[in-house]
């Protein structure tokens, strides 16, 4: 009696590599908007320089578990065996739409819910969903450089990843 094994194809798409690039590019991303945008909360002109760095720190943090989620979601959802050389334009903006929808709904439940943040005056507001334009222009500029950063060595040599 023989054992069967099963042969699995692996193609070389870099998927591993594409994986940790677009990780490590959006939590640097994510941490200079943090950073930038800080200004923007009243804990800018209410918290200590300990409070403030503790909230830069844990946002970036929450900002990465959003990224692999979205990701891996928007992976398991519209992704193939392929990706990245094959639906990345697919897998992109599902994760991004994630994100932003997100983002709508976590600044809702913390600034109107739980009072948990809330906005300075000087924080632009999207009208008809009130939340902060800031917030939602992160998850659509941040994800978007990462993602094609992280696919640049793909398609060096290769030809771009389809959608």
């Amino acid at each position: 009696m023989t054992a069967n094994t099963e042969t699995f194809e692996t193609s070389d798409t870099g998927w591993l590599s594409v994986i940790r690039r677009y990780i490590v590019y959006t939590a640097v991303g994510h941490l200079i908007w943090e950073m930038a945008h800080i200004p923007l909360y009243t804990i800018w002109v209410e918290g200590t320089w300990s409070e403030i760095a503790f909230a830069v720190v844990h946002c970036t943090g929450g900002d990465l578990l959003i990224t692999m989620s979205t990701l891996l979601l928007a992976l398991f959802l519209v992704g193939g065996h392929a990706w990245p050389s094959e639906r990345a334009g697919r897998v992109l903006l599902l994760a991004v739409a994630l994100g932003v929808s997100y983002t709508i709904f976590s600044e809702w439940l913390n600034i109107v819910i739980r009072a948990a943040w809330a906005y300075r005056d000087i924080m632009p507001v999207i009208p008809f969903i009130d939340a902060g334009l800031t917030p939602v222009l992160q998850w659509l500029i941040v994800p978007f450089a990462a993602y094609f950063g992280a696919l640049r060595r793909l398609s060096k040599g290769k030809g771009a990843p389809g959608v």
